[in-house]
């Protein structure tokens, strides 16, 4: 049986989900948005049947069996408990939430709820880095010891856009920065240590920031992101006996090679395909609701609460404060 998604959310992201995802086939049923035009506007733009002007009708939509969280940060951990509260699988646009006791909170309501709840961090499950667990996991390049990768756009400055705004969750950690963090925690492991230094904005969020990530064993990560600078956004894992390079975007479908120790290329891939790529993520979490599990190596949300305390500690380390941090 396919399974009913329902948007929450009407945002530039959930539109190119929703077109890429529909052309792969997968089956939308509804839209809510936090007014009727908005949901209709969306819903006859990607010809879906049923549109709902608030959140709550949404998630109780008898048709919709798992919803896709599209909504700012700072909204994350709100509608996706909504939806967990009606019983809903739910998949939450990156980043999972603002704070990592925010993900705590979501991913300990879906357990008792006994509901999948998933970060839609949609790299994670493209074809090509499946290929490159399996090249990691075959010891192809030694055994991995350093991940480089970058992440910098050059974003709206107005201070009234969402990504300046702290009460948004604005700045570039969440948005940008939590491509390589988790990247590099995902090929390396949760950090045992922790180094960030920054640049913050008159608004109080982060314009750019460096982390140096020292991870089990010794291995270590440096990333950098910046929503005011473009670079070519490229990454690397460097092992005992080669390397792999991801060309730009790293984090989209692209190019790759296998280097070996002396950096002579063994291997190139072609990762590019013709839909933008975020389908992939949709029929994983799909496959997994299927099966009737629900959590599994890729998906594990405890993986996500980690990679959130992670970023907490950065920030700290930089000074970006939200107001989901309280007053501590």
């Amino acid at each position: 049986m396919a399974i009913r998604w329902g948007v929450l959310g009407t945002g530039g992201i959930a539109r190119s989900f929703v077109r890429d995802c529909t052309a792969a086939g997968v089956v939308f049923t509804a839209v809510g948005s936090r007014s009727d035009g908005s949901a209709r506007s969306f819903a006859d733009e990607h010809g879906i049947p049923r549109a709902h002007g608030d959140y709550a009708a949404l998630v109780a939509d008898d048709a919709v069996d798992a919803v896709y969280v599209a909504t700012p940060h700072s909204r994350h951990a709100e509608d996706a408990l909504l939806a967990i509260a009606a019983g809903k699988h739910v998949l939450v646009e990156k980043a999972f939430t603002i704070t990592a006791e925010e993900a705590r909170r979501v991913r300990d309501a879906a357990r008792d709820r006994g509901v999948l709840v998933m970060e839609a961090m949609w790299n994670r499950f493209l074809p090509q880095t499946a290929m490159m667990r399996r090249v990691l996991a075959e010891g192809r390049i030694g055994t991995p010891r350093l991940v480089q990768a970058t992440h910098h756009q050059a974003l709206p400055t107005d201070p009234r856009h969402r990504l300046n705004d702290p009460a948004l969750g604005g700045g570039a950690l969440l948005d940008l920065g939590v491509y390589p963090v988790s990247f590099a925690v995902d090929v390396l492991g949760v950090p045992t240590a922790v180094a960030a230094s920054g640049t913050l904005s008159d608004q109080g969020v982060d314009t750019q920031m460096g982390i140096v990530m020292t991870h089990p064993g010794g291995a270590q990560s440096t990333v950098h992101f910046a929503l005011d600078l473009r670079s070519p956004n490229s990454a690397s894992i460097i092992g005992t006996a080669g390397r792999i390079d991801l060309d730009p975007t790293w984090c989209t479908p692209t190019t790759w090679r296998i280097r070996d120790a002396d950096g002579a290329v063994v291997e190139q891939f072609d990762g590019r395909e013709e839909l933008a790529g975020y389908h992939h993520e949709a029929r994983a979490f799909e496959a997994a609701v299927t099966a009737g599990v629900p959590e599994d190596s890729t998906t594990h949300i405890d993986h996500t609460v980690a990679i959130m305390a992670v970023m907490d500690d950065a920030r700290r380390q930089v000074g970006v404060r939200y107001p989901a941090d309280g007053t501590d």
